[in-house]
């Protein structure tokens, strides 16, 4: 071992929480949870990441209550599976590794036939997602609905700390639920709760005060947010600095500026390979298919990649705020954590290359300078749909143990 470690290997705090490293595992969701319930593979999962040596690692898309989940295979913080999940967090805490829940919303994007009628978002109209399995429409929330949402998300906030999570994440962006609400795009509501900017941040902040509530001065909130949905009309990067100044005025802990949309522009988020060979691979239903080949190559067009590629837009936010921040976009290497770290960031978060290289922080204390095996082609994207969850399609062996 080399004498000279890396800083991402160093210890930080977030609130009261106190992390052995600054690398933390990004929530992807891992689509191991059959009719929503949590079991070995899942814990397997991240099993692997917390003995490769993250300091967290992030349990992806923990809907907040039912009418959140994208389909009914996603996990559900309700009473019902509180055995099942109190295991899986301290079967990884067991391994040394601390465990946040990244809170979700599906809003009005939804292929969840468990629903007890359509998905709710700001508005009304088609349910893109449900579209190809006759859920072909959403509805606008009602004033009454978005108390509902405010009061699942507070709930929600308390199960998951009873259970044992050590943080938790609060889904902002990628155009879920409460992006929804924050975008132009998505929002055209007249209310309170639309047009303006402090008018498309009323729910978000909202839910994070609930979530507070719930769980505490001490206890650690981050917010994970979209700096650019990348459409006409959409959310600008000077958006969400004005969007992140307000989280940090209310009290959260970090924020994680990611980019882009799963639901318009997710290659904003990727970068490097299309991930439409790896979609048209899983895609079982036929109209969706046809649908990935007609426009597949439009909506996920590849895009170069390159070390960092959301790090100058990240920094305009780092110099706004206070609270600590987590990045998050093409860090690959012990000189990328160094360099990131240098700039001001407290955490870094790990996605695709944990995937690769679930032992990359081990890796990294060997060899300060290691880069992750990880080349950006991106087909573990729609392994999110296989049998096996979600994966790198060129290092798993295929057990997960």
């Amino acid at each position: 071992m080399q004498s000279i470690s890396n800083p991402a290997l160093t210890a930080c705090n977030l609130n009261s929480l106190q992390l052995k490293n600054r690398l933390i595992k990004a929530g992807t969701f891992e689509n191991l949870s059959p009719n929503g319930r949590p079991g070995r593979d899942l814990l397997n999962f991240h099993s692997e990441i917390a003995r490769g040596g993250a300091a967290m690692t992030t349990i992806g898309y923990c809907a907040v209550e039912n009418a959140g989940r994208l389909n009914a295979d996603m996990l559900c913080m309700h009473e019902d599976y509180r055995e099942d999940i109190r295991d899986l967090v301290q079967g990884i805490q067991e391994l040394g590794c601390k465990v946040s829940g990244q809170m979700g919303h599906c809003g009005a994007f939804s292929k969840n036939h468990t629903l007890d009628g359509r998905p709710k978002g700001p508005r009304g109209g088609l349910n893109l997602l449900g579209f190809a399995e006759g859920m072909w429409f959403c509805d606008a929330m009602k004033l009454s609905d978005i108390e509902s949402l405010v009061n699942a998300y507070g709930e929600a906030a308390k199960f998951m700390k009873s259970v044992g999570f050590d943080a938790l994440e609060i889904h902002f962006g990628h155009g879920y639920g409460l992006c929804q609400f924050l975008s132009p795009l998505t929002n055209n509501r007249k209310d309170n709760y639309g047009g303006s900017v402090e008018n498309r941040l009323r729910l978000p902040l909202r839910v994070l005060a609930a979530v507070r509530e719930a769980v505490g001065d001490d206890f650690p909130i981050i917010g994970k947010i979209s700096m650019s949905e990348g459409r006409r009309g959409g959310i600008r990067l000077e958006d969400s600095i004005d969007i992140c100044r307000a989280l940090d005025k209310a009290g959260i802990d970090a924020i994680i500026t990611s980019s882009g949309t799963s639901t318009m522009n997710p290659m904003l988020m990727f970068r490097g390979d299309s991930i439409l060979p790896s979609l048209l691979r899983y895609e079982k239903n036929r109209f969706m298919r046809l649908i990935l080949r007609l426009m597949g190559r439009k909506m996920f067009p590849a895009m170069p990649f390159h070390d960092m590629y959301l790090l100058e837009h990240a920094k305009r936010i780092r110099k706004a705020v206070k609270c600590k921040m987590i990045y998050i976009g093409g860090a690959v290497s012990g000189e990328n954590f160094k360099h990131i770290l240098d700039v001001g960031f407290d955490f870094i978060q790990l996605g695709r290359s944990l995937l690769a290289d679930p032992d990359l922080p081990t890796k990294l204390a060997e060899k300060p300078g290691y880069t992750s095996r990880c080349n950006h082609c991106n087909q573990c994207v729609g392994t999110i749909a296989s049998p096996l969850g979600i994966h790198c399609p060129q290092f798993f062996d295929g057990a997960r143990s």
